[in-house]
């Protein structure tokens, strides 16, 4: 280590939890570890995953609140129990010694502490399809119990781009009677799922989809999926289209701590992305080192991300409890 790199490590700020993501696991594992009067540094990059949603939802008393208001009010919760929360991305963390982490942030400022909460989301890689990106999170979908009420009864489109699709058509049927199944890039369905989806009235469309029609642009109003423009030049009508995203961990400091990453397997084994491992209560394999919400469940809600935070906080705040006892034990007796 430098000079100038001790120096630095001497002056960096302490804390007994920092934790890296500012969404809703990261801000009630902070408010609850604020509540247990601990330390805590919350690093928000500002990057979070439903930031293109206009609302979240099964949240309880929450519901229909927009993203960015429910970031905000929990930012302002953490903060009246003493806890801070800065704009800033996590870029390495690595063990100091036992005990202690080091944490570097990509304005170059460092800090450090005494356990870390991993909650920084995943990313969603999109098919590449054009028109796709501009509209994810607003009529290009992916999860029902997050968007299906907001469609229900319309004309919704399944993208097959592998086997998950069949459950996915399946599943959106719950929310409309129509719903179309594009095969896409996707596998031929099974007679045995072929029988299943004409018994529940899902169509299937051959061809490959290469763009969608918009109505409402041109007169700069509320504009909204109208079709799927497939590779022959068909116009399929078509309001809302579900896709299956690949999910990937945010791997700059996962790859620092040498965190474990396992793979999300489905089905008869298609790869869905990654994610951290970690036990129930959030404990990865680092010791000191937790994970919560999307991270290690690329599927978790809010509410469910939010309620893993704070399983994770309770397990943090226990285990400095446990490291304090054994060191004032230690004093009692050198006394």
């Amino acid at each position: 280590m430098s000079v100038e790199e001790k120096q630095s490590a001497k002056n960096a700020r302490s804390y007994d939890v920092v934790v890296i993501g500012g969404g809703a696991a990261g801000l009630s594992g902070a408010l609850m570890l604020g509540r247990a009067r601990r330390s805590v540094l919350v690093v928000d990059a500002g990057q979070p995953r439903n930031a293109p949603a206009a609302a979240s939802h099964n949240y309880l008393s929450r519901d229909g609140v927009s993203p960015g208001e429910l970031l905000a009010q929990g930012r302002a919760e953490v903060q009246r129990y003493g806890g801070e929360v800065v704009a800033d991305e996590v870029v390495a963390a690595e063990a100091v010694g036992e005990g202690l982490f080091r944490v570097t942030l990509g304005s170059g400022a460092s800090v450090e502490a005494r356990r870390l909460l991993l909650a920084s989301g995943m990313v969603d890689e999109l098919p590449d399809v054009p028109g796709l990106a501009e509209r994810w999170g607003r009529d290009v979908l992916h999860c029902p119990y997050c968007h299906g009420y907001e469609v229900r009864d319309q004309a919704i489109g399944v993208l097959s781009t592998g086997p998950v699709a069949m459950r996915q058509a399946l599943l959106w049927r719950q929310w409309s009677e129509d719903v179309r199944l594009f095969l896409h890039t996707g596998p031929e369905p099974s007679d045995e799922e072929y029988e299943q989806l004409t018994a529940r009235g899902i169509a299937v469309v051959d061809g490959e989809v290469t763009g969608l029609e918009v109505a409402g642009r041109a007169e700069g109003g509320d504009d909204r999926i109208s079709g799927v423009e497939l590779a022959g030049g068909a116009v399929v009508p078509c309001q809302a289209l579900v896709i299956a995203p690949r999910f990937d961990v945010r791997a700059k400091v996962v790859e620092s701590l040498g965190l474990e990453v396992a793979e999300m397997v489905v089905g008869d084994g298609a790869v869905l992305g990654s994610y951290v491992a970690a036990r129930p209560g959030g404990a990865t394999g680092v010791p000191g080192v937790w994970a919560a919400g999307n991270v290690t469940d690329p599927v978790a809600t809010v509410s469910a991300a939010a309620a893993m935070g704070v399983r994770a906080a309770g397990e943090i705040n226990f285990d400095l409890v446990e490291e304090e006892t054994r060191r004032a034990v230690r004093e009692r007796r050198a006394a």
